[in-house]
């Protein structure tokens, strides 16, 4: 199993990106969860084929339209990744 971590950073709050990264990664087949971040980033954490997991950061760094993303962070995750994916 593929997964990775991504740290996204910017205006990612308060724009629906984590409803807006949850249809993506369905789209792709991925599963996992987003959650804001008490700093104001939002963390990613996904799992599933290692292609859908590129076009995921790809699209990370745009996301939705009202969004205005600064940066994203990606590392492997060796966690529990639980099927569907959740907003948090």
């Amino acid at each position: 199993m593929n997964a990775a971590r991504f740290l996204v950073g910017g205006r990612v709050q308060g724009v629906f990106f984590r409803a807006s990264t949850r249809e993506q990664a369905l789209r792709l087949g991925l599963r996992g969860h987003a959650r804001n971040l008490d700093d104001g980033d939002v963390e990613v954490i996904a799992a599933g084929d290692a292609q859908a997991l590129d076009r995921l950061e790809a699209w990370l760094r745009t996301g939705p339209p009202n969004a205005r993303v600064t940066r994203v962070e990606r590392a492997a995750f060796d966690g529990d990744v639980r099927d569907g994916f959740e907003v948090r």
